[in-house]
């Protein structure tokens, strides 16, 4: 596979210019505040597994436009208080399985992997998304932000801190947020949207610099919107406008807590250029891990150094 993007020179210091419309902090600001008064109503079922020392529980809580979301959670069995973080999954994934978090909850962190609301796990997704849509979630609503899938996403996945923040065994001024790829994009949003995180930790991710990805790829979940764009000529700026206020590179600025990022410069899933366009824009204490010849995955050594990170920030 040849390297089909920038150069790593140039990618280091591609930063383009922000997309934001100028009502973006006042659309978010208003979403939050709208979403911090709807009824959390955490749930946890604890489930029978075969781990000991630990406590494992089905959690399900309620999110935007009253969807309840689905997950695991999983503590020591101790009282703690011990530090938490929130897996956010891949495009179309799920929470995956309990034995996925066993290592991490075995180190002294709780955690809490949420399922995406209509994607391949338990959570729902209520919301109605005017406009048709090409197949699968990246076209929901692409016509009004107000509308758009992933408002709901983003303030589902700020809702899992919610969470893990009423649980009396975790210290909820140490919090994390972690996730590859679709969950890469969403620990930058989360990290931008919420002054909580003590530390983020973004593999490979999506949902970054959505103007580059459709020119230098046609890899879904990024092609959803070359489609939906060509079977509606004329609306491709009214699109463009919608996804801005979920482009992970217009969060960026905002995000303040130290944040690792890794990037597969022969990934054409999610290009490296898009990737470097938000994490050239973080203005925290940041750390990026290039795979010269990483494709769409996360390596051994990654999820070591993201360990050594989680150590560092959330127990150190």
């Amino acid at each position: 596979m040849p390297i089909f993007d920038y150069p790593i020179e140039k990618l280091r210091d591609y930063r383009p210019p922000l997309t934001r419309e100028p009502d973006f902090a006042d659309f978010w600001f208003e979403t939050l505040k709208q979403a911090a008064s709807i009824p959390l109503k955490p749930q946890l079922e604890p489930v029978d597994y075969p781990a000991d020392g630990l406590r494992v529980a089905r959690a399900t809580y309620t999110g935007w436009d009253g969807a309840r979301i689905a997950g695991w959670y999983l503590a020591p069995a101790g009282p703690g208080p011990y530090p938490a973080i929130a897996f956010y999954h891949g495009y179309s994934g799920s929470k995956g399985a309990i034995y996925d978090y066993l290592g991490w909850a075995s180190q002294g962190y709780a955690v809490l992997a949420a399922d995406v609301r209509g994607q391949n796990g338990d959570s729902e997704d209520p919301s109605d998304y005017p406009g048709g849509h090409y197949q699968g979630w990246m076209s929901q609503g692409a016509l009004d932000p107000r509308r758009y899938y992933y408002r709901g996403v983003f303030v589902d996945c700020v809702r899992a801190l919610d969470l893990l923040a009423t649980r009396p065994e975790v210290d909820a001024d140490r919090l994390g947020v972690t996730g590859v790829s679709q969950g890469g994009g969403l620990t930058l949003a989360v990290a931008g949207l919420d002054r909580r995180p003590k530390v983020a930790m973004a593999d490979v991710p999506y949902l970054c610099h959505y103007r580059r990805a459709v020119e230098v790829t046609d890899q879904r979940p990024y092609v959803e919107i070359i489609e939906y764009c060509r079977s509606h000529p004329g609306l491709e700026e009214q699109v463009f406008q919608t996804l801005s206020y979920f482009d992970a590179m217009n969060l960026a600025p905002n995000v303040a807590c130290p944040t690792l990022v890794s990037v597969g410069l022969l990934d054409m899933v999610c290009p490296p250029s898009t990737v470097l366009a938000a994490y050239n824009h973080l203005a925290c204490p940041k750390e990026l891990r290039v795979y010269p010849f990483g494709v769409h995955a996360v390596y051994p050594t990654q999820w070591e150094e993201k360990l050594r990170w989680a150590r560092r920030y959330l127990k150190g």
